[in-house]
């Protein structure tokens, strides 16, 4: 009878990451299918931003997906589902990098930028996507999780595998030089005689 009045509670709130772990760990496949619904857009852009390929970043997303999926019974807080998933899939990406032939590189991956200041959408955009090519893949890596995926640092520090402290440090070290790349284009970032010429 809780078992029902669990479920009975559960339709009246909106189901948190835990629940559906707990579900899922317990032969639910339509608890882990939730999960998946929940992030697997999310997870999607992250690894596409990564491996720079929908094709790629489609199946780095499966294999991430299929692997939390064996592991559930290893995640010791079932809160923590969204970074402990990010880090599956960070270690997928770096395996399909890997995998890649050598003159196929890192670099290569694009991000999209929706906003700007004395750029069109567009222009800045392309703008953004050639910087970002030129931050080294942990800088990239590291400023993608921060500010596009909304991570913490400690959080970053688990999915990367790093200390909080490594993690900032290519955060700060990525957005300087972002901005000192874009400042040409922004306006941001020049200062005295770079901003009036």
């Amino acid at each position: 009878m809780s078992e029902r009045r669990v479920e009975l509670n559960l339709i009246f709130r909106e189901v948190d990451d835990s629940d559906l772990v707990r579900g899922a760990r317990k032969g639910d496949v339509q608890k882990y299918n939730l999960l998946v619904s929940r992030w697997e857009k999310r997870v999607f852009n992250y690894l596409l931003r990564i491996v720079g390929s929908p094709d790629d970043a489609q199946d780095v997303s499966q294999e991430a997906f299929l692997k939390a999926y064996q592991s559930l019974a290893r995640l010791d807080d079932p809160a923590r589902f969204g970074p402990w998933l990010y880090r599956i899939a960070h270690n997928e990406a770096i395996s399909a990098i890997r995998r890649r032939r050598p003159s196929e590189e890192l670099s290569e991956a694009v991000m999209p930028f929706t906003s700007g200041r004395s750029l069109e959408g567009v222009e800045l955009s392309l703008a953004v996507e050639t910087a970002l090519a030129r931050l080294t893949p942990e800088q990239r890596e590291a400023v993608v999780l921060k500010v596009y995926e909304g991570f913490k640092f400690d959080e970053i520090a688990g999915i990367l595998g790093c200390p909080a402290s490594t993690v900032k440090s290519r955060v700060y070290t990525g957005l300087d030089q972002l901005k000192q790349m874009l400042a040409p284009h922004t306006g941001v970032g020049r200062t005295g005689k770079e901003a009036q010429s």
